[in-house]
């Protein structure tokens, strides 16, 4: 049976790398970004990795691989806008950005874990398709909620959707990464 905990803690590497090599070359300039505007953020890639899927190529080099990893980070930014509120400048410093990633993607990892105890890893069965599928799902979820001001009278709020559409990116990244 495959370590899922290795496999993840491998794959959120990945996305933690790149996250703070950008923020090495750009600062948290997403800081300024409203939660609105990071949900069509990872609306773009989602639906990016859609037409990947369906149209079978790219015109740019680019794959599905690198659409996940900034749909992790971008959720992860999300949930940090969804606390933080957003700012009209870069007003956190780097040190404090990869911390709030790291604690926010402990949450969402927490999350996945308890999920995965009570699903069974009933993920590794699925297609990573349906992982891009669920992923806009979530967004058109998402965009209902903050249609509404974030206010849901059954269901889970934006920061739940996140947390979500993180863990569906890192379920296709392991698959991606380890096959399966």
């Amino acid at each position: 049976m495959p370590d899922t905990k290795e496999q993840f803690e491998k794959v959120i590497s990945i996305c933690r790398e790149l996250f703070e090599k950008k923020l090495n070359d750009y600062g948290p300039s997403w800081r300024i970004m409203r939660p609105t505007s990071i949900t069509d953020q990872i609306f773009i890639k989602a639906n990016r990795i859609r037409s990947l899927e369906t149209k079978g190529f790219s015109m740019i080099n680019e794959g599905i691989r690198p659409e996940f990893i900034a749909i992790v980070n971008y959720g992860i930014m999300g949930q940090i806008q969804l606390a933080l509120g957003y700012a009209d400048t870069t007003d956190i410093s780097n040190e404090k950005a990869l911390e709030l990633y790291d604690k926010y993607m402990a949450m969402t990892k927490e999350l996945m874990y308890a999920k995965n105890h009570d699903y069974d890893e009933a993920w590794r069965s699925m297609r990573i398709s349906s992982y891009t599928d669920l992923i806009l799902m979530k967004i058109y979820r998402t965009k209902q909620i903050e249609s509404h001001h974030g206010k849901t009278l059954v269901s889970e709020g934006v920061d739940a959707n996140y947390m979500d559409m993180v863990n569906y990116a890192l379920f296709g990244l392991i698959k991606l990464e380890y096959g399966g």
